[in-house]
């Protein structure tokens, strides 16, 4: 059985020795590029291996193409194989803040055609609260070949600007309301979001425990926001192509499958002063 969405605390605890199963830990945080690393050295999984958001999970910005750029697919590959990711590891990714960074994982995986990838439901401090422990040793894994099998699951600033306010696309925009009004915007230059999108802070798919609602109640709130709209017409984007990716698992937990990413987002949207912002 492969886990293509979630994995709870308990099922991770039972395959720790595991061969088949690698877990990765992508704590980052924005305001501090090196907290990931650190918090990995301090204590992490038991056999955990670390991978950084912006070296590892990001390709180069260029000033244009937003803040964290999808990475060369055949690079991220080899990096994934380095880590001993390959073609039957089942992958579990976890973070310390409610899935963000490890959706942008769950995200990339799928995309070079790896489905047997679960975000650890809760994240770290789930597994802390079942009692789990932690570690500073570092595994030594075996590199292997993971090959890369890129699909259709993204769309381009181009797509966005031709299907803009159209049936043809349904922008949902997984950023906090105030940032999507245009208020408090402490990380871009420019605030406000893309004309026509609606917004789905990606925290209300989570419980107050910080784990996911179930999937039925996740539906229906879904349901309620699409309004109709197919799900394969629904693109998804933030500020950078991170917590977007949040959003695309929690429509994959509810059973509405097909959505895309917009992985420039609005860091890259707002780049170009010639294209429309609202507020």
């Amino acid at each position: 059985m492969s886990y293509t969405t979630l994995v709870d605390a308990a099922t991770l605890s039972r395959h720790l020795d595991d061969p088949a199963w690698r877990i990765v830990d992508v704590r980052h945080q924005l305001a501090d590029v090196g907290y990931g690393e650190r918090a990995y050295a301090e204590g992490h999984l038991p056999g955990a291996v670390f991978l950084h958001c912006d070296r590892d999970l990001s390709g180069p910005v260029s000033g244009t193409n937003g803040r964290h750029p999808l990475p060369d697919a055949a690079r991220l590959g080899s990096r994934l194989g380095e880590v001993g990711i390959g073609p039957q590891t089942q992958v579990v990714v976890y973070d310390d803040c409610q899935g963000m960074i490890a959706g942008r994982l769950w995200w990339l995986l799928r995309w070079l055609g790896h489905d047997a990838v679960a975000v650890l439901d809760g994240g770290l401090q789930a597994w802390q609260v079942a009692g789990g422990a932690l570690t500073s040793v570092v595994p030594e894994v075996a590199p292997t070949t993971f090959p890369v099998e890129a699909q259709d699951s993204k769309v381009d600033v181009d797509f966005v600007q031709t299907f803009l306010e159209t049936s043809r696309m349904h922008l949902i925009d997984a950023r906090s309301a105030d940032r999507f009004r245009g208020e408090n915007e402490t990380i871009d230059p420019v605030g406000g979001h893309i004309p026509g999108a609606l917004n789905r802070f990606f925290r209300d798919n989570l419980r107050e425990d910080g784990r996911f609602k179930p999937a039925a109640q996740l539906r229906q709130e879904w349901l309620a926001l699409l309004a109709g709209a197919p799900p394969e017409s629904v693109v998804h984007q933030c500020g950078s192509g991170v917590s977007a990716c949040h959003n695309v698992l929690a429509m994959e937990i509810a059973g509405l499958t097909g959505s895309r990413l917009y992985p420039g987002s609005w860091s890259e949207w707002c780049a170009d002063c010639s294209r429309p912002v609202a507020r």
